[in-house]
This record gives C-alpha cells, structure tokens and sequence, in this order.
C-alpha cells in the first residue's frame, strides 16, 4: 500500500533522517514515534506530497484513499457540524472542481482522479447524513448539535467533526496526527474500538500509551536520524528497544576489549625483531573488523525529588448540597462530596457532564448559587486548568517563572528540570509570551511540581506533552505526597495514579473506591454510554 524507500530529508542544515525505508500494509495498524523535532510530521507531509524529499521516494498503490487529520483545524465559514462531517462545507467542492479539472485535461485514468473520484463518492451517498451523525455522536456529539454552526465551537469539537469526516470516507489509509488530543475519555474509548475493527490502514503520530497499546501492531521509531521498525504494540517496542539496546552495548564492550587486547599486543611486540610479525597480524585483524556500532541508551524518564508539601487535615473539603448552573442550564443540583487526604481521584464521564465545572468548585474558583464548600486544615490549593496562559506573567523568562515559584531552588537544579521537560540551552530565557500551548502547559507543570501544594487539581494535565514527558509528570506525582483530583484521556495515566473514580454524568456523581480497573469491573466501562448513541 505504502513503501517509502531510502528517504532523507534536511531542515536549515539539519538533517532529521536519512536512509529511512518503511513499509505499511493494507489493514495494519502503524505508529511513528519519536521525540519532538525528530521529523515525525515531517514523514506526514511527504507522504501525503505537501513536502518533498531531499532523496528517496514514496510510493503508494494506484488505488489508495488517503484521509489525513492534522492537529488543528479550524471552522472556516458558517458551515454546521454536519456539514464538515459531510464533506459538503469545503470537501465535497473542492472535490468536484479537481474532477473536473483532471477530465478537462484528460489525466482520467491516473492515481490523482481515482482518489478523489473515491472521496466524492464515499460523501455524496445518500446514507452520508445517517453514517456522519453515528459517528459524531461517537465522538461525543448529541442529536442537538448537527445544525449548530461550527465557528461557534472551540477548535477540539470542530476537531472531531473533521475526524467524524474522515471516518465516514473510511479511507485505504488513515493518517492521524494525535487524534486524542481533542477527546475526552469517553469518545477516546469509542475511537480506539472503532479503529480496532476498522477496515484500511491506520498510521498514526501519539502521545497516548495505552491509545497505542491497544491499537498498534507495529512502530517506526526516528532515532539518530535512523529509521528503526518494532513489531507489537507500544509497550512491546520499549521491552524490544531495551533488549536490543542491551544486547549491542555488551557487543561494543565485548568489541572494544579485544581491540584493546589486539592494540596491546601490537604497541608492546611491533619491534621486538621475532613478533613483529605477529604484531602486525594483530593490527590487520582490527583493521579488518565489522566495528559495532556504540549504542545509544534509550531515552528514560527523568526524576527529581520533588518537595513535600504540608500536611492537611483529614477532610481536604467537603461539598453540601451544591446546585450549579451556567445561566439557565443546571450542572448539579444537591450535589454533596467529601475528598479525604491522600485520595488521588479522578473525574471521568461524557464531555459536558460536568468534570471541569466540579474540579472549579473543588478549587473554589467558581461562584456556585446555593449549597456549602467546606475547607479543611492547612490546605494549600494548587489549580491546574486547561487554560495556562492566564497563570503565566507574560514579562518573565521561563527561567524566572520557575525560581520565582521556589525560591530556594538552586538555579542548577531548575535548569535539569526544565531540561527534563524539553526546556533547554538558550529557551529557558525566553519569554512566556511568546511560548505555545504546550511549552506552556510544561512550564505550568514545573511550577506546581517544584512548590506542591498539598491538594493538587489538574485538569488534562498530558495534553500537548510527548511520552517521555508524561512519563516524567508521572514519576513526580507517584512520589507526590498530597491529595490529587484530575481529568484525564489518557488511560495510561489514570491507571498509574487513580486510587478512586469518580463517574460524572448528567449532573449525577457516583463514587468507585479503587482504581480505574475496579471501576471497569463494576460498570461495564464505557461502551453501554455510547452504544446507545451509535446505535
């Protein structure tokens, strides 16, 4: 379906890869994977011919329908949300227009014409809307939201609808650019079964662990601007990766001791009249070698220590008989809930259901109407929101936000941290201002991570990081001695942290006391919630 054979590419005198060959079949599941500037989207864009090689060649079979979800895309016009999922709004036009510009030039018979003969054909079926609304309302979308215009909608909904597009195309191959940024846990769950049972290929670029666990049977890694293939999922491609790894670092030893011995051999006899020859011999037998290569360990998760906040009483607050609304739309009517010291807690349900409204009233940034909030002993609050700028003085170097947040961290031990979380050289003086979401979702983390306070809430904390990245908020927060609440998609995550689930859902909160794994066992998961939308 897809070959692309001994690719190089270069970027201001960088060269992110060089002799990079993959092969992706007809109903394989493939993740690219690879720290950031290694090239991933890159490899995206020459593929789907936006870029071109310096050297190599991409090959893809006549046949193929390509469908390509960026990571941001916004609403153009006054188009509803079905009208993207449908292609009408932009898709189905431009399609036409390129039709007829291939009959007109009469190149009918190429790759060009069939492709989008094949896209306008999947979105002018008569059954489009029908097939579209099932997968929107899989994508968390309810039977209201079809004919609402798109532009006013954030850009993670406009996301999904574009996603629901491609999905009702059902292309050969499925190109994805971190399609989980934009979904809550439950739309997350319906994509990852829906793309299980899906018919082409998938190629995707991930953050989500477990996302790629459950989805991929092989990954390309960008390493040393090499191109590495895996066979399994992700977490069989970090046991292969170590082993490998282990098994050409003794080889190099092994390599390098008798090439040490042969030298020895050579400098000590080379004029010592009866072993010179000998001698010589030795030096021809390292000149002759297949020298193995030094390995290069594997990328770890970085660790420090982080500090330990105070202790807080027992009860770290309490909710009595809390009703919230937005204007003339209810969230929570009588809702009462104690969170205890040490519970790590996290808040799962359907997008709207009210995650993000009772982690603001757990944090006490939020006016509710009626009802009591009760904060118990010594409890410091710390708030992370999915709005990050606003924490941020846009006048400081990231550098200074981070000493500013724990003065008596020394500046060495700042500048490892914030080199742990892709801060690094000559970026640490940069201005927030002028960083993006997710440089400063990571400056955010720091902050909390360097001055905890002991009862830490968290809203997507994972958005916009790299794995290695997550990894590292993950190690921090397991040796975190506080009280954590947290919304999250990304399962991995959850399931490493989470010791209580808290299931919201049409202003209703119900209590698992365990883990996401118990809280599983004890609903059925998700798939009851949105089998009855896509039915």
């Amino acid at each position: 379906m897809l070959t692309i054979r001994n690719l190089k590419k270069s970027h201001g005198g960088n060269t992110l890869f060089e002799n990079a060959s993959m092969q992706v079949n007809y109903g394989e599941r493939v993740a690219l994977v690879g720290p950031n500037g290694a090239g991933k989207s890159t490899i995206f864009s020459i593929i789907l011919r936006h870029d071109e090689p310096d050297q190599g060649t991409v090959d893809r079979d006549e046949w193929t329908m390509v469908g390509f979800l960026p990571q941001e895309a916004e609403a153009v016009g006054d188009e509803t949300v079905l009208d993207i999922a449908t292609g009408r709004a932009t898709e189905v036009p431009a399609l036409e227009k390129k039709l007829r510009e291939l009959e007109q030039s009469g190149t009918v018979d190429g790759p060009d014409y069939m492709e989008a003969h094949a896209k306008h054909e999947a979105l002018t079926n008569p059954k489009v809307d029908a097939k579209a609304k099932r997968m929107l309302a899989g994508l968390g979308y309810k039977d209201g939201d079809w004919d609402r215009p798109a532009r006013t909608m954030s850009g993670g909904w406009v996301m999904r609808a574009h996603l629901a597009r491609l999905l009702v195309m059902e292309p050969d191959l499925l190109m994805l650019d971190e399609p989980t940024n934009h979904l809550d846990l439950v739309s997350l769950i319906w994509l990852q079964s829906y793309l299980k049972s899906y018919s082409g290929a998938v190629l995707l670029i991930s953050h989500d662990r477990q996302f790629m666990d459950e989805i991929v049977e092989t990954v390309f890694e960008i390493s040393e601007k090499k191109l590495f293939e895996w066979k399994g999922n992700y977490s069989a491609y970090l046991e292969l990766r170590e082993a490998a790894y282990e098994r050409q670092q003794a080889a190099y030893k092994n390599q390098q001791k008798e090439i040490s011995d042969l030298r020895e051999f050579y400098d000590r006899f080379r004029q010592v009249a009866s072993k010179a020859s000998q001698a010589m011999s030795k030096l021809k037998q390292i000149e002759r070698m297949d020298l193995v290569e030094k390995p290069v360990q594997p990328k770890k998760p970085f660790r420090f220590n982080i500090p330990q906040p105070l202790r807080s009483g027992a009860k770290v607050v309490g909710l009595d008989k809390i009703h919230m609304a937005y204007g003339e739309n209810p969230v929570y009517r009588g809702l009462s809930l104690d969170v205890e010291r040490d519970e790590r807690t996290v808040l799962v349900g359907p997008n709207g259901a009210g995650k993000s409204t009772l982690l603001k009233i757990l944090a006490g940034v939020v006016d509710f109407q009626k009802g009591e909030r009760k904060l118990g002993l010594n409890v410091k609050i710390g708030y992370f929101s999915q709005h990050r700028a606003a924490t941020l003085d846009a006048e400081k170097t990231i550098l200074q936000e981070v000493m500013d947040a724990a003065p008596t961290l020394a500046e060495n031990e700042a500048r490892g941290i914030l080199g742990s979380f892709l801060f690094r050289k000559d970026d640490i003086y940069k201005k927030t201002a002028v960083l993006s979401g997710g440089e400063k979702t990571r400056l955010n983390l720091i902050k909390f991570l360097v001055d905890p306070p002991n009862f830490l809430l968290m809203d997507e904390p994972t958005t916009h990081l790299d794995i290695h990245t997550v990894e590292s908020l993950l190690l921090a927060l397991e040796h975190y001695e506080g009280t954590l609440v947290f919304i999250s998609h990304d399962v991995h995550f959850i399931r490493k942290l989470a010791t209580k689930v808290l299931h919201v859902n049409n202003g209703t909160v119900t209590a698992y006391p365990g883990g996401y794994d118990y809280f599983l066992e004890k609903t059925g998961g998700f798939g009851n919630e949105r089998a009855a939308l896509t039915a």
